[in-house]
């Protein structure tokens, strides 16, 4: 089934205690491409600049990515980011944004990609989410990423879009700022309540959180991996291996909903392990299967 994504493609720099890799590709959009890719076919919307190094187009190449809705816009420049982990690199310090092509109109849905199924509608402005959204036509799912940016400056304009999806995915802390409940199980049944068919919760190295709306909870840990160079784009690959597997099964069962899941946590734990999108110049489909073997057979008991 048809999978669409709409979101960044960016240029980053990122320093870790591994390393530092600056200008290299990033973006929200990117990792959720290529993780689903692994999966099936996805349809890319996007706009970078004329500063968009074409090498970066290669990871793209070779894979069932469409990139006719990827905008290169003359005259403009692609959305920059820099980031700095220490510690456990739970979490990124943001040393510098250029907003550049973000600030600026955001790309047009070719025609030929508004008959897409499956939707994701990766992190951005909950307007220019909405914007897109209404560009569709009448797709079966349609699953949102927000941030604590947005919930605390674009509250209306987020609860406004809410209100035109199939579920939310989000982390711990954005859970609990979205709903005030302090409680993940609380918060998740909270944001069902807000109209949803179910929602995600992302908590990082302790796994992640599913609620559907006929209040059936599923708990699944993370892959455990020690070889952690780079987590940016780990939340946007988990976000791309859940919804290339739901659109490769074309349903959202609850059933295909947990797999679904295990899927988005391997391919999570292979992108940490190299900068940027490097993991996949070794890692394939096989990789993120045995994983998924390995991880299965870590929680039976």
């Amino acid at each position: 089934m048809s999978l669409l994504v709409t979101g960044t493609v960016a240029i980053d720099s990122v320093k870790t205690p591994f390393g530092e890799q600056p200008d290299c590709l990033g973006g929200s959009a990117t990792y959720f491409s290529v993780a689903a890719s692994h999966f099936g076919p996805v349809r890319l919307v996007s706009a970078v600049g004329e500063d968009f190094p074409d090498d970066y187009l290669r990871i793209f190449a070779g894979r069932p990515i469409d990139t006719l809705g990827l905008e290169r816009r003359p005259g403009s420049k692609t959305f920059r980011w820099a980031g700095s982990y220490q510690g456990t690199m739970s979490e990124a310090a943001t040393l510098d944004t250029q907003l550049n092509i973000l600030a600026e109109a955001p790309p047009v849905i070719p025609e030929s990609f508004r008959n897409s199924k499956f939707i994701f509608l990766a992190n951005t402005a909950p307007e220019v989410q909405l914007h897109l959204l209404r560009q569709l036509d009448s797709p079966a799912l349609v699953v949102a990423d927000t941030m604590n940016y947005w919930i605390r400056n674009s509250r209306p304009d987020l609860d406004k879009l809410i209100q035109h999806v199939n579920a939310l995915v989000l982390n711990d802390a954005e859970a609990r700022m979205l709903t005030g409940q302090a409680n993940l199980i609380a918060a998740a049944a909270a944001i069902i309540k807000m109209g949803l068919d179910f929602v995600v919760i992302k908590k990082g190295e302790h796994g992640a959180l599913l609620l559907t709306r006929k209040n059936e909870p599923f708990v699944l840990p993370a892959y455990p991996t020690a070889a952690v160079k780079d987590p940016t784009g780990a939340g946007d690959s988990f976000a791309g291996g859940m919804m290339g597997y739901l659109a490769a099964r074309n349903n959202f069962e609850q059933s295909t909903l947990k797999k679904a899941l295990a899927y988005g946590t391997c391919v999570a734990s292979l992108v940490i392990e190299d900068f940027s999108l490097d993991r996949w110049n070794t890692a394939d489909r096989n990789d993120i299967d045995n994983r998924l073997d390995q991880l299965r057979n870590m929680i039976i008991f």
